[in-house]
């Protein structure tokens, strides 16, 4: 498998663990792949898949800022409470986080198998009869077995159970990356129709004047009634603009709500007094794509998932070896208990078991693993491939997104005075009303595209940091080798 070679840029703790190696990787992507050393065989099908060693779209030079809590980076303060609120109350995070908690109860379970288990037994018993003795009997007893890891099936269990358990933790990490780029880009959309909403508002009080101008100069006998309809024609159109516009604030605000955790109507009033779309800071020069998708908790718990995959083949085909098992008992039973421990007996077995035939069945659930394990690794690619595709897709967002807000503030300038002059012509008799129509249309579209060019420069930075791996930190979802509670 030709990924990467060097065994801080990325996955080559994956590597190393199906080529046999035993290594401990620290921070690398998966620090509990170590257990697996010593293990039935974890050898995932062969692929030519390779990560690209530089960007195509992107100056190769490091970000200069920290994108752990980028949403901070946005300077809004109501964004930032409602992603707390999101960490907290989340119920998807919550049922994801249980997910993770049974995941670590089966590594326990799966642990426990290298221990002996050990049964005790307690009884009494009375003869009834002519001739039985007018005592009871008593019994103690203890049975013990330990099945041996002579060829590793347990000990590949518990490396499929800890990476599973890691792909949970991973698992659960992406979500919050998720959710949390979900109420920072809904946060952006309710800032930006809050601020469409007062833009159609203050617009239709101008047009409301506008109206009034035109009915007193018809009315004057200084135009035709042509003015006076246009000019109703596009009052009516801004006012049902209104309602549109605070339905979509009203749906976008509880979305939040829901996402956050709870009823709808705080989040929508917090956003009815209009404020600025928050301006990010610019993003340039993104680091390696290896040192990128090492940060993604989506690519990680593939690669987990991968490597759990892989595990099982070799707990399969460890079936087909023989099974050494160790027991013994001990126990003592008389009538009374004051010579209960006078005669005590134990026994000590091994037995060694060899599957002989069954019908096809283990080599079936070989079979079975392995088309997991290939389905697995094809999971792990196929994340690989839309990592990138993110990282390179939103960088061109970004600056398309910044360069439109550039050339929408000279639109709005330009629409601004000309609307200006428009009005205060007609106001003076010097236009006609349908220089001032197009003025004024013109103005309204763009303080509008203005907003939205805005909305899609922080949107566009929001799924930039996401796509980069921002959203979590990996210090919040400790991997099983350094769980000490396990």
């Amino acid at each position: 498998m030709a990924l990467l070679r060097d065994q801080e840029k990325g996955f080559l703790g994956v590597i190393s663990i199906m080529r046999g190696s035993c290594l401990r990787f620290g921070v690398l992507p998966i620090a509990l792949l170590a257990t697996a050393c010593n293990r039935p065989d974890i050898a995932p099908p062969e692929t030519s898949f390779a990560v690209p060693q530089d960007w195509t779209l992107s100056d190769p030079a490091p970000i200069a800022v920290d994108i752990t809590e980028y949403w901070l980076l946005l300077d809004d303060p109501l964004l930032s409470d409602l992603v707390e609120s999101a960490f907290a109350n989340n119920l998807d995070l919550a049922q994801s986080a249980a997910r993770l908690d049974q995941s670590r109860a089966q590594l326990r379970q799966a642990r426990s198998s290298y221990l002996p288990t050990i049964t005790g037994s307690a009884g009494a018993n009375r003869d009834l009869g002519d001739f039985a003795p007018d005592q009871f009997g008593f019994n103690l007893g203890a049975d013990a077995s330990w099945e041996v890891d002579l060829f590793g099936q347990i000990s590949g269990s518990v490396a499929a159970a800890e990476a599973d358990y890691a792909a949970a933790g991973y698992s659960l990490a992406d979500l919050q990356r998720l959710i949390v780029g979900q109420v920072a880009i809904a946060a952006v959309n309710a800032r930006s129709l809050s601020q469409q909403l007062e833009i159609a508002r203050s617009t239709l009080r101008y047009q409301e004047d506008n109206l009034a101008i035109a009915r007193w100069r018809n009315q004057a006998g200084l135009v035709s009634s042509l003015d006076v309809e246009q000019a109703r024609t596009q009052r009516a159109q801004t006012a049902a603009s209104i309602p549109a516009l605070e339905a979509s604030l009203a749906a976008t605000a509880n979305s939040i709500s829901t996402l956050i955790g709870e009823p709808p109507g705080r989040v929508y009033e917090a956003f009815l007094p209009p404020e600025d779309v928050p301006t990010p800071v610019q993003l340039s020069g993104f680091e390696a794509p290896a040192e990128v998708l090492r940060r993604r908790p989506d690519v990680r718990g593939a690669e987990a998932s991968l490597v759990a995959a892989s595990a099982r083949v070799g707990v399969a085909r460890a079936q087909l070896l023989p099974l050494l098992r160790l027991s013994g008992n001990v126990g003592t039973n008389s009538l009374g208990i004051s010579n209960l421990f006078d005669v005590i007996t134990a026994g000590v077995f091994a037995s060694v078991s060899q599957l002989i035939f069954d019908g096809g069945r283990t080599q079936a659930q070989i079979d079975s693993a392995e088309a997991a394990t290939r389905g697995a690794l094809a999971a792990w690619e196929q994340a690989v491939l839309g990592a990138l595709e993110d990282v390179e897709s939103a960088a061109v967002d970004q600056r398309s997104a910044s360069q439109r807000v550039v050339i929408n503030e000279e639109a709005l300038d330009a629409a601004n005075n000309s609307a200006i002059l428009a009005r205060s012509q007609y106001q003076a008799g010097l236009t006609d009303f349908r220089t001032l129509l197009t003025a004024e249309n013109s103005l309204l579209s763009a303080r509008n595209q203005l907003v939205a060019a805005q909305a899609d420069r922080a949107s566009a930075f929001i799924r930039l940091t996401q796509a980069l791996g921002g959203g979590w930190s990996a210090q919040d979802f400790p991997l099983p080798a350094n769980d000490r509670t396990l």
